[in-house]
């Protein structure tokens, strides 16, 4: 973490140039994140921030964890590193689809508890996004943390939910909603070259791993279970 009384002299900028920075790469995070539906940000793009006037090789990483002290003190959210999780160990060749150059990448997560955030930041109109996340994390999460593809959207037909739907009342075009969810680094999507040809599986990425998300996860499925138990008894 960064520390606001540290020497910045070696990077060869005023105090006013780097605040300056800081605030440039704050407000390119908070607006990508609203833009894109808390897509993950690439660390790529923050280091181009800065170093298409700076050339110095350590300014980037000083100036990111400026901003991640500011956003923390100021705005209440964690700008957390997200790490590439190794994939599924498989005796067939597997392709990711995403490339390597996004190892290194960036979600902002809101400190507030939980009942806080749910009452004053919560946006209602996307509840239905979060919903459907919680669903296909938790089917993929049931299957042991991986799914093909071809498992996934039939457990979504079950529920209406259709690939080829691009006019959901309520969701729109799935399958993009479904990809969005890749972007967001809830999946992982990767491909499987076996010998009766390719297939897709969806595997739990780092923000599905996350602890208070898997917590989430498995309270929302006890209460699925409980659900279907009392239903059986009536």
């Amino acid at each position: 973490m960064a520390n606001s009384g540290e020497d910045f002299s070696q990077f060869e900028i005023s105090k006013e140039e780097k605040d300056k920075l800081v605030a440039e790469v704050i407000r390119y995070i908070l607006f990508k994140t609203h833009q894109n539906s808390g897509c993950a940000i690439k660390r790529e793009e923050l280091s181009q921030l800065v170093t298409k006037n700076y050339r110095h090789r350590s300014l980037p990483a000083f100036v990111i964890n400026e901003a991640k002290d500011k956003l923390s003190t100021i705005f209440g959210y964690e700008l957390r590193e997200l790490q590439r999780s190794r994939p599924s160990s498989t005796n067939h060749a597997r392709l990711s689809q995403q490339s390597g150059a996004d190892a290194k990448s960036y979600v902002i997560i809101s400190q507030l508890p939980a009942e806080v955030y749910r009452k004053y930041v919560e946006d209602v109109n996307t509840s239905h996004l979060t919903g459907f996340t919680f669903v296909v994390i938790s089917i993929v999460h049931l299957a042991g943390g991986k799914i093909a593809e071809e498992n996934l959207w039939h457990h979504l037909k079950r529920m209406g939910l259709h690939a080829t739907d691009e006019n959901h009342p309520v969701l729109g075009n799935v399958k993009q909603v479904v990809e969005t969810l890749v972007q967001q680094r809830y999946l992982q999507k990767d491909k499987v070259i076996g010998p009766e040809g390719n297939t897709l599986f969806y595997e739990l990425a780092e923000r599905a791993l996350d602890g208070p998300v898997c917590e989430r996860i498995k309270q929302y499925i006890s209460q699925i279970v409980k659900k279907d138990i009392a239903t059986m008894d009536t």
